[in-house]
């Protein structure tokens, strides 16, 4: 079997969907985007389109290594991420040719469902409690919400105390028993991460994200001295190189690489396993679409340390498309008591509506993210 094409679509609210075809009429579909950067991750899969054509889609490993180690400059978020998109439609094709879901190609499944939380209170954090009643009605039994709006280096514990509020409020409402994720999305800097970290423990959360970037991992240690919630981040890392340096320093609890950035299943795979070594859970990122969701799941079903995974489905940036119209079966998608079944269809799971998708790619999406300012006028971290 040869690789025949490599296709690519913009399609909205903000992906890149990756077509691979082949001269035996078996067709796989991946997730290739950097939220914001898709058209230059779109390039990147037509730089590496000339070591795929011709090849055989069944060497996954093979291909994933030329296309790393072929060029002398490697890694990054934008040439990992068409790595990414291109491994999840081989792995397609691999599972549709053996008849197999993709987890049982990586040694089984260790599990017979996936916990899933869903998102609230949108970018600047508002009605929190009231959507976090909603999604408890509705079966889920964790969310996540962002922590903060715009936060300076050291700002008002005005800001601080606005978090405590909405959290304390979603507790009242919802009691112990909901896990809440809160996100700090890289807005909070090290010396006000350790002061809202330390004051957000008497709400026992599930565990903080990205209480400080990637950038000053070594800010970790004081975060993780500050309190004793996990600590998860990761979603910005896009090599086992990176997150070598992240699990060997100890202090974080949660990693949560993005199937769609850190070089796909084959890469994730790896990754999932060095945390195992470290006893180090498993949430995979993804705000993303269908594809990269069902990626996610065929590795949350083969790790033994996958905790819980996130998902797009009424996320505040889907408002002009969705994870469910881009796909025919629908039901595969479908969440119960805040739980996932597991794909059991051949391939990575997601049947692709082809002709919405060339019908979106007329009109290529040009989603960025938003820009904001500190009230001095200088750029803030969104």
């Amino acid at each position: 079997m040869k690789i025949t094409a490599v296709n690519t679509y913009l399609v909205r609210p903000r992906w890149c969907f990756v077509e691979i075809t082949t001269d035996e009429g078996y067709t796989g579909w991946g997730e290739a985007v950097l939220e914001g950067r898709a058209a230059t991750v779109q390039t990147a899969v037509g730089e590496v389109t000339g070591y795929l054509v011709g090849a055989d889609p069944m060497r996954i490993e093979d291909l994933w290594t030329l296309m790393y180690r072929g060029g002398f400059y490697r890694g990054g978020g934008i040439l990992m991420s068409a790595i990414a998109g291109i491994d999840q439609a081989l792995w397609d094709i691999k599972g549709k040719y053996y008849n197999a879901p993709v987890y049982d190609l990586l040694g089984g499944r260790c599990r017979d469902k996936m916990r899933v939380y869903s998102w609230i209170g949108g970018d600047r954090p508002a009605d929190a409690a009231r959507s976090a009643q909603e999604k408890m009605e509705q079966g889920f039994t964790a969310v996540k919400m962002n922590a903060v709006e715009e936060l300076q280096y050291v700002d008002s514990h005005a800001k601080i105390d606005a978090v405590l509020e909405r959290v304390a409020e979603i507790r009242r409402v919802c009691g112990n028993g909901l896990g809440i994720g809160i996100d700090f999305h890289g807005r909070v800097h090290k010396p006000m991460a350790k002061v809202l970290a330390n004051k957000l423990e008497e709400f026992n959360p599930m565990f903080i994200e990205e209480p400080v970037l990637c950038d000053n991992m070594e800010a970790f240690a004081d975060v993780a001295r500050a309190c004793s919630i996990p600590i998860a981040t990761g979603e910005r890392m896009f090599t086992k190189q990176e997150f070598k340096r992240l699990l060997s320093d100890g202090y974080v609890d949660i990693i949560q690489p993005d199937l769609s950035h850190a070089g796909g299943i084959t890469e994730v795979k790896k990754i999932a396993a060095m945390a195992e070594a470290y006893d180090v859970a498993l949430a995979p990122h993804c705000p993303l679409g269908p594809i990269a969701l069902m990626a996610c799941i065929q590795i949350d079903a083969c790790c033994h340390n996958a905790i819980i995974q996130e998902q797009s489905i009424g996320i505040h940036y889907n408002t002009d498309g969705g994870v469910l119209d881009y796909v025919h079966n629908r039901e595969a998608f479908e969440f119960k008591d805040g739980w996932m079944a597991l794909p059991v269809i051949p391939g990575i799971g997601a049947e692709v509506n082809r002709e919405l998708v060339i019908e979106e790619n007329k009109n290529p999406h040009n989603w960025k993210n938003p820009i904001w300012r500190h009230e001095d006028g200088s750029i803030a971290e969104w």
